[in-house]
């Protein structure tokens, strides 16, 4: 009857678990936070070039019509008929929308 020893070796210690911990967090980084980035930076650049007479909906679904600013609130349009008019949070926009000259 033979009996067959198996030696193991080290994994590398520290260094051995530091590196796939980098990449790991390496592709975490490339695939989540910078893409977030990019998206908080363009809608950051949305709402400071927000202007009145600007077409707009709302996280809630709400269209309308820019009506003024006031600091951190807007002054909402969204109805012509009786002028109905609504003061909403300025990040509670969600997209301008694209005006007839722009098409």
């Amino acid at each position: 009857m033979a009996v067959i020893i198996f030696q193991t070796t080290g994994s590398g210690g520290f260094g051995g678990f530091l590196i796939p911990l980098g990449l790991m967090f390496a592709i975490m980084y490339f695939m989540v936070i910078m893409p977030q980035q990019r998206q908080r930076k363009k809608v950051q650049a949305m709402l400071a070039e927000l202007k009145s007479g600007d077409k707009v909906i709302t996280n809630g679904g709400i269209y309308g019509t820019v009506n003024g600013i006031d600091g951190d609130s807007v002054i909402l349009k969204i109805s012509t008929e009786p002028q109905v008019k609504i003061r909403i949070a300025r990040a509670a926009i969600a997209q301008v929308e694209a005006s007839e000259d722009a098409k």
